[in-house]
């Protein structure tokens, strides 16, 4: 079963070591990022398999280097809400 993961912290390196580390602890795909309020808030989402989303998100708030807003795994995701990142991913540019 497919997961994403919503890890959402302050600032934009704190986001980079957050992706690092999560891609790192679990075999986890980066999808997209949003920032909000002017770049203060970074929202990073992720997908894999639960048990491995579970264990990048779990890495990423053992790691933080600034403040963590929220993280989120969803397990099974709705497919809107797969259209949503769907949507940021090709705002972004994103291929891969």
């Amino acid at each position: 079963m497919q997961a994403i993961g919503l890890f959402e912290i302050r600032g934009n390196v704190p986001a980079v070591v957050a992706v690092d580390a999560m891609t790192k602890a679990a075999n986890v795909h980066f999808l997209t990022w949003e920032q909000k309020l002017g770049g203060w808030l970074v929202t990073v989402i992720i997908q894999g398999e639960v048990s491995a989303v579970q264990a990048a998100i779990d890495a990423a708030n053992r790691t933080a280097i600034s403040k963590v807003a929220a993280s989120a795994v969803i397990a099974n995701p709705h497919p809107e809400v797969m259209r949503q990142i769907e949507t940021s991913r090709n705002r972004h540019g994103y291929t891969f």
